[in-house]
Parts: C-alpha cells; sequence; structure tokens
C-alpha cells in the first residue's frame, strides 16, 4: 500500500498529533503546513481540527551550529494556530519527557472536556495580523519592504506606516515569539529610511 494508505488509517479517530521538525532543514519546518493540510483533508468534512491535541516538536536542537529556523519561528508558527511547541532533541533527549507529559495530560483534559480541545490548553496572546507582520517582517528583503512602502515613499507615508507596525508590534502589547526583535527592526528600518528622504 502506499505510505497515504497506511498514514489515513491513523488518522481515524485522532485524539493527538505530534508534528515534527528538524531545526537544522528549513524545509522540514516548510512542509508542516502541508501535513495539516493532508490531515485536514483525511479527517473530511466532518472531522474536527480542534477536537485534537497538537504538539509540535523542533528536534535536533543539540545541533545548534546548523539550526536554520530559529525558537521564535517555530513557536510563531505553532502557538499561533494554538498547538504546544517543544524545542527536543531525540539524541541528548533533552525536552522530551517534558513535552509527552504535557502531550498526554493535554489528551486527558480532551477527554475530561468532552473530546474538545479545552481553550486553556494553550492561551494565544497574540493576533494573525500581528503574527503575519512579524513573518512578513523576517523575510523582508530590505527597508522598504519591512515597512511596506514603495521605494520613494515621502517621509509622511514612512512615519505613518512604521506608526502602524509599532503600535501592533509594540513588546509591552504584543506577545507573539519574536515580537521584540522585529519591533527593533521596524524601528531601524524607518530610521534608516528617513535618513535618505530630504
Amino acid at each position: 500500500p502506499s505510505c497515504l494508505q497506511v498514514r489515513n488509517e491513523f488518522y481515524k479517530d485522532t485524539q493527538g498529533v505530534i508534528l515534527v521538525y528538524d531545526v537544522g532543514q528549513k524545509e522540514s519546518f516548510d512542509a508542516l503546513d502541508a501535513w495539516l493540510a493532508e490531515m485536514k483533508q483525511e479527517l473530511g468534512p466532518h472531522g474536527n481540527m480542534e477536537n485534537i491535541v497538537f504538539v509540535v516538536c523542533a528536534n535536533k536542537i543539540d545541533c545548534a551550529k546548523h539550526r536554520s529556523v530559529d525558537e521564535s519561528e517555530g513557536r510563531l508558527w505553532a502557538e499561533g494556530r494554538g498547538f504546544l511547541y517543544f524545542e527536543t532533541s531525540a539524541q541528548t533527549g533533552e525536552g522530551i519527557n517534558e513535552m509527552f507529559q504535557n502531550f498526554y495530560s493535554a489528551i486527558i483534559d480532551l477527554c475530561d472536556n468532552g473530546g474538545k480541545r479545552p481553550l486553556s490548553s494553550v492561551g494565544v496572546g497574540f493576533t494573525k495580523e500581528q503574527a503575519d507582520a512579524i513573518r512578513r517582517i523576517r523575510s523582508s528583503k530590505d527597508s522598504w519592504d519591512m515597512l511596506g512602502v514603495k521605494p520613494g515613499a515621502t517621509r509622511d507615508e514612512v512615519n505613518k506606516a512604521y506608526r502602524k507596525l509599532a503600535v501592533l508590534l509594540h513588546p509591552d502589547k504584543c506577545v507573539a515569539p519574536g515580537s521584540e526583535d522585529a519591533f527593533k527592526a521596524v524601528v531601524n528600518a524607518r530610521t534608516a529610511l528617513l535618513k535618505n528622504i530630504k
């Protein structure tokens, strides 16, 4: 049988899922979206992803020098979806016990809650807009891109774009992983742009 035929047996009646990626392989992290999409499709229109406990394991943290997906990026992806997030090393065992203990207790909470994921299992304290802004800033190629303004924008346009992002990402207001770095990057981008605008 194909891999999918074997896998789809596992999707039915699932209560918990562990998604694992290798922190040194960006493509394994990028593939998480495809795994989720496949699962959603296999569960069909009556399947409910809300009734499943998801754990994301950022694995191989023992290979720190080869790391290409940092903690805040992984945590943002996981917690933005209401999933639990753990940094683990199958090699050294770091984080593994903690991950399984939390995973099992979340599944027990799920069963006690009538098969629905308790809302408190992961309190997402940030919005999709904040998460998307942080992701966009991380992947920006220059200061214009970072503020979301076109090269040649006026001082006024730069300041307006800056204010909007600063309010959205201010560390006092935004608890999304990576918000502090994104906020600093936005401050620096504005400074750099205003230097060059007469």
